[in-house]
């Protein structure tokens, strides 16, 4: 008797489809550890808080026309955690190296599909590498299983693990429910309908809410179709498969907070402006002309509630196209044109309209999802994740984490991705490059720290000014 297969949702689909050998879609992580750890401890952490999850015990199975979750009857946890080491006197470098390799190399399809390697021998502890393919879960949700693997102090206290049984899930109102839902596929629409006809009973105004959100829904879908390519830059270039990995120095969280705080605006606008201006010392130091239009980077939302038990993996995320004013070089007047870019952004449907576009593209054939793909990945130069992680320091099997990152994987002809991870008062920033986009990884770290200090400085500056014109 063959082993039970569970249908993959329309969404996790779409993501596998998405594979090819120049974008693997795998989410890839480092965690680098201030001591070595036992490899029995880790293995026991993963047996008893990782493989309770379902998922990593599965396969997938894929049909042509449909694909499945089935569990793997000869699955071994050897085939999935490795030990290795850097050679001699191994520095950043070395590491970054390795992970580079990594990160080019696709995951084994016949098994559940991650992988971790324990490094050791690296700055007098060791670092774990993590790869995980984006079918599985979203970024938001491997965070969150990944941190579960933690402890708030060196030696782990009893703590329940993720239990097989579904959880409750927390009640919402029905108009939530239905703003969530309008831009649902039609697979829940007798739900919705439902759901209406209790509407109107209970909130006499909603159908005028309904519509005006079946408005806005519609605009937003009509802009992303008709948003232009991206210009040509040096950002855009065919790929070669091959990734380059490198991440910066972390930023103290308080600092970007007061500088943000000095503007009058969130920290992420302070770190969007700081990756803008990155992007301009980049183009400045290859002498390229900077777009006058600017860039568009893709940048995932969470559609998740955050209430939704870590249970819950798959794929419940859209993406936005921010607008990166890489034209605009004062460090003031970049920072108000990214705000006003995100305040019109999270006004917007843009993230809920690409989720449903994921789950038709899912479902249809192969190549209606390739060129919709295609057509998508050419109005954007890179994808930048942004994930608040724990505010206190943790510790896997003993050993202090000392800097976690994370890439997520790029799609059709995207070659960058960047990554922000807050992490224990810090602020995590990483890149991942193809090869053939002529950017130096390293360069693109330098030129993010300095940015942030332009930005800091115009900040304090202008709020001492402010000050002194007050006092006088």
């Amino acid at each position: 008797m063959s082993p039970k297969q569970i249908p993959m949702s329309a969404v996790d689909r779409a993501w596998l489809r998405m594979d090819t050998p120049q974008n693997p879609m795998m989410i890839c992580g480092v965690w680098t550890l201030d001591r070595p750890i036992s490899m029995s401890r880790l293995r026991n952490i993963l047996e008893t808080r990782f493989l309770c999850f379902s998922r990593f015990r599965q396969r997938v199975v894929d049909t042509g026309d449909r694909a499945y979750w089935q569990e793997d009857p000869l699955f071994d946890l050897d085939n999935h955690l490795h030990q290795i080491a850097l050679p001699g006197k191994a520095d950043k470098a070395e590491l970054q190296k390795l992970v580079s390799d990594m990160n080019s190399t696709s995951l084994d399809f016949r098994q559940p599909l991650w992988q971790m390697h324990y490094i050791d021998n690296y700055d007098g502890g060791g670092a774990l590498l993590i790869r995980i393919h984006h079918c599985i879960a979203d970024g938001i949700s491997l965070v969150r299983v990944m941190l579960s693997l933690t402890d708030k102090t060196p030696e782990p206290r009893l703590k329940k693990v993720a239990s097989k049984h579904h959880p409750k899930v927390h009640q919402t109102s029905t108009i939530q429910r239905l703003l969530h839902r309008v831009v649902d596929n039609a697979q829940t629409a007798s739900h919705q309908a439902r759901l209406f006809i209790q509407s109107v009973r209970e909130e006499p105004n909603y159908p005028l809410k309904l519509a005006s959100t079946a408005s806005g829904v519609a605009m937003d879908l009509l802009k992303l179709g008709l948003a232009p390519f991206e210009p040509k830059t040096g950002l855009k270039q065919p790929l070669s498969g091959r990734k380059q990995v490198a991440w910066a120095e972390p930023l103290d969280l308080a600092d970007v907070k007061a500088c943000a705080k000095a503007l009058g605006g969130t920290i992420n606008d302070a770190l969007l402006c700081t990756v803008t201006g990155a992007l301009q010392r980049h183009f400045a130091a290859h002498k390229e002309s900077i777009p006058d239009c600017g860039i568009r980077v893709a940048v995932p939302f969470n559609l998740r509630p955050l209430d939704q038990p870590i249970e819950t993996l798959g794929n419940k995320f859209g993406l936005v196209l921010v607008t990166l004013p890489v034209e605009v070089k004062d460090p003031l007047m970049c920072f108000r044109q990214v705000q006003e870019n995100m305040n019109r952004l999270k006004r917007s449907y843009q993230a809920q309209v690409t989720y449903s576009l994921l789950d038709i593209f899912g479902r249809g054939p192969d190549v209606i999802e390739r060129r919709a793909l295609d057509l998508l990945s050419n109005k954007a130069s890179a994808v930048l994740t942004n994930v608040p992680g724990p505010k206190d320091a943790l510790y896997l099997a003993g050993s202090k984490l000392t800097q976690p990152m994370f890439w997520v994987p790029q799609s059709g002809n995207i070659g960058i991705g960047m990554s922000i991870l807050s992490y224990a008062g810090t602020v995590q920033f990483g890149i991942t490059v193809d090869k053939a986009i002529h950017a130096d990884p390293d360069a693109v770290m330098d030129y993010f720290r300095q940015s942030f200090e332009a930005l800091r400085h115009a900040a304090l500056a202008g709020r001492q000014g402010a000050h002194e014109r007050k006092a006088s």
